[in-house]
């Protein structure tokens, strides 16, 4: 029996749509994004877990101290930088299991392909044999022929 894990096809119209939905949100997202040159995303200060939890203390200490700090220094726009922060990483973690689903299924999609024709190329070299199958199996069967077979080394001469 041949395998199937993946049996749902979407018609030209669903990827239409499915198009029309990604090209909102990149659109909605397209106002705030911002693509980082190298340089400067290897020299920018990073905030992971424990940095995360320093940044939101120093913001409540500044707020409640404001008097103290610098004119150029916007408490106000680093709230609004944490805010921003916490909305756009609630949608990047639904994004990577998205996207991790999303490659899953290529990879099953394939993996069905695949195993159909290993399936039905075995059969045509069984039951082909008579039926002028002969070049189209050889074609088919090019796919194997750098897998196990070596070719043999030439023999030295010796004089």
């Amino acid at each position: 029996m041949s395998q199937n894990l993946v049996n749902t096809h979407f018609s030209p119209e669903q990827w239409d749509q499915l198009d029309q939905l990604l090209a909102q949100v990149e659109q909605q997202l397209a106002p705030m994004l911002v693509a980082l040159a190298p340089g400067s995303l290897k020299h920018a200060v990073r905030m992971g877990d424990g940095s995360e939890a320093f940044c939101r203390k120093a913001l409540d200490v500044m707020a409640e101290n404001s008097g103290l700090l610098p004119r150029n220094l916007d408490v106000e726009e680093m709230r609004r930088d944490l805010e921003t922060h916490d909305a756009l990483n609630a949608r990047l973690v639904r994004l990577t299991r998205l996207v991790e689903r999303v490659r899953d299924t290529e990879v099953a999609l394939g993996s069905d392909a695949m195993a159909s024709a290993l399936e039905g190329y075995a059969f045509l070299k069984i039951a082909g044999k008579s039926e002028g199958l002969q070049a189209l199996r050889r074609d088919l069967g090019k796919r194997f022929e750098a897998n196990g077979r070596r070719k043999a080394e030439p023999e030295a001469v010796t004089a």
